[in-house]
């Protein structure tokens, strides 16, 4: 059964995200209805009308307060600072992975009151300049604080431009660290401890195009099933996404399923049940939308998001890269809530204003992590007092860590 599916989901104002007039979804029975969000009103920074009275954000980081000098990054080499941030994935509140395009030369003498951000410069994006790859992958503890940098593996980035994501899947009992390098069109597999390279997927350095069943081409972002099937959003060369089974063996590819095929597919998660995967076809300034066999249900027009993730509490949410803002829907595109204001071109230093956040992730205690590649900048934000929870984004829990001696290290 073919009908069209109206969804008033209303505008996240401004420059961008105006989500979506008629939605033609191809789907077999699927529900519609009213959308959440009305049309926004005022100017930059005014939050879209929260669906059924829910959210409100006050403030341009909506129900969060920021973490004043967090992280403390204060590893860079004499003269230089932290370059642009692709990365970061909390595995506990207290253990969180950065994932960073390496070290920028300071040019000159810095500003009065330098804040460390390369984008309070006002040379422009942390991603124009050359970097040095030192530190690409660095943990820090809750305060910000680095207790691990995986220095012997920063060579493995040279030649690229450093890492493109970072994650653990949630299924995984030994909390295997996936690392996409999109340049070099790989993605590797570390062990928790970062001491062992387990397993490389692709040929480093070697690419392929949409029918390739061992090579990627740029690929960008990766997403699990429960039974550690994944899908391979690949990504910026080819336009597809890939299923692999848990050793990583082809299964199949999808090379779109709305009226126009897969431009930067540059985001992927898994929600729902029976699940569905949800991927960010950037360039085309849509989310489309599969079963977990691929097979093509809708897609969600006007939104570019730079990153996309699935909620513990069975959203999606998105950052958008038109607006500078986060977006929360259900899981049949419906706006529900949005937050956040664009920094492009700003100072840097309030963490309250957007540039470029390329991956976002939350942890068990509901903290919201932003890694940004134009300001150069990884945040953390904490819940404020009295912060309505469903205005949260809720990480995905990861299944609880097995012992040294019961890993596989497979």
């Amino acid at each position: 059964m073919r009908r069209e599916i109206r969804l008033l989901l209303g505008s996240l104002l401004g420059i961008g995200l105006v989500l979506s007039s008629t939605l033609a979804a191809q789907r077999g029975g699927g529900a519609g209805g009213q959308g959440g969000g009305g049309g926004a009103t005022g100017g930059r920074g005014a939050p879209a009308t929260p669906k059924d009275g829910i959210g409100g954000a006050e403030l341009a980081v909506g129900p969060y307060d920021a973490v004043p000098d967090w992280p403390v990054h204060d590893w860079a080499k004499p003269g230089y600072i932290w370059g642009s941030q692709s990365g970061i994935f909390p595995e506990t509140p207290d253990r969180v992975f950065l994932a960073s395009r390496g070290e920028l030369k300071v040019p000159g003498t810095p500003p009065p009151n330098f804040n460390g951000v390369w984008a309070a410069l006002g040379l422009g994006g942390a991603t124009t300049p050359l970097p040095e790859f030192r530190n690409c992958i660095v943990v820090v503890d809750s305060k910000g604080r680095m207790i691990e940098s995986w220095t012997q593996w920063d060579h493995l980035f040279e030649g690229g431009r450093g890492p493109h994501q970072i994650y653990i899947s949630p299924y995984d009992p030994e909390h295997r660290v996936w690392v996409v390098d999109d340049m070099r069109h790989v993605i590797f597999i570390f062990s928790n401890d970062g001491k062992t390279l387990l397993k490389t997927l692709g040929q480093l350095d070697e690419f392929g195009d949409n029918d390739d069943e061992q090579r990627f081409r740029r690929p960008t972002d990766i997403a699990w099933l429960p039974d550690g099937t994944f899908f391979v959003a690949d990504g910026y060369g080819n336009k597809r996404v890939v299923k692999f089974d848990k050793d990583g063996r082809f299964l199949k590819r999808a090379l779109s399923g709305a009226p126009t095929p897969f431009n930067t597919v540059h985001g992927i998660a898994v929600a729902g049940s029976p699940p569905r995967v949800f991927v960010s076809d950037r360039s085309n300034r849509r989310i489309q939308v599969f079963d977990q066999d691929l097979n093509f249900i809708e897609y969600w027009p006007s939104i570019a998001p730079h990153t996309i993730i699935a909620s513990a509490d069975g959203h999606i949410w998105a950052y958008d890269q038109t607006s500078e803002k986060m977006a929360k829907f259900d899981l049949t595109g419906h706006l529900e809530y949005s937050f956040g204001t664009s920094g492009v071109n700003g100072t840097g230093g309030d963490p309250a204003k957007f540039w470029g956040v390329h991956q976002i992730a939350a942890d068990s205690a509901g903290n919201l992590y932003v890694a940004e590649v134009f300001n150069g900048r990884a945040d953390k934000f904490v819940p404020r007092a009295g912060a309505d929870p469903r205005t949260l984004v809720w990480g995905q829990p990861l299944m609880p860590k097995a012992s040294a001696g019961a890993a596989t290290g497979r």
